[in-house]
């Protein structure tokens, strides 16, 4: 329930409105994100392994910590969704809790996690733009295991390559891993130069 007179501080701004789920357990909104605050008791129920130590959790992955720990307080579809999310993006910090291993193709952070090692050694594109040189195929820059640097800086040597329109469509979620005995280096002066990103 909006609250306009006494608005409350979180780490997403100065809450808009709010909403209590129960006693314990608000919901505040800002302009620009949201989450949940729970209070030092409620804060204390939830599993180590899911504890945020502020008592906040975000809108939009961490919000499945409190609908898991508080299920009384949620719908049944809220607590199948937050069960989902948890799998997702909290897959070690969810195995600890329910003592289950998660398989592969139940959680987005380990499938990624198993790509990146499978092919830490591979070059794996970071960016890649619609060649205006090479009509029909793509420039990929890529660096090995994907790693990418900070401020702009690339973390380790960098390559480009040319690969076609149609099999960077087919690449999967997790990235596009260069062949080099199949995708030829480009030298051409690129075409990031245009801005024409590959989608």
């Amino acid at each position: 329930m909006p609250n306009p007179t006494n608005p409350a501080y979180t780490p997403w701004g100065k809450a808009d409105y709010e909403k209590v789920y129960a006693e314990g357990i608000v919901f505040y909104g800002t302009p620009s994100h949201g989450g949940y605050k729970l209070d030092r008791e409620r804060n204390a129920k939830v599993h180590p392994a899911l504890r945020e130590r502020d008592g906040f959790y975000e809108e939009d992955c961490a919000w499945a910590k409190v609908a898991f720990t508080f299920p009384e307080v949620f719908s049944e579809k809220d607590r199948e969704a937050a069960i989902r999310t948890l799998k997702e993006w909290y897959p070690d910090e969810y195995e600890t809790v329910a003592g289950v291993i998660l398989a592969p193709g139940e959680s987005h952070v380990k499938d990624e996690r198993l790509f990146l090692e499978r092919h830490a050694n591979d070059w794996i594109v970071i960016s890649a733009i619609r060649s205006d040189q090479h009509p029909g195929m793509v420039e990929c820059i890529a660096t090995i295991g994907g790693r990418r640097g900070q401020w702009g800086k690339p973390d380790s040597a960098e390559r480009r390559y040319l690969v076609s329109n149609q099999e960077y469509d087919q690449r999967g979620k997790f990235g596009f891993v260069i062949d080099p005995d199949r995708h030829a280096l480009c030298d051409d002066p690129a075409s990031l130069l245009t801005g024409r990103v590959a989608s």
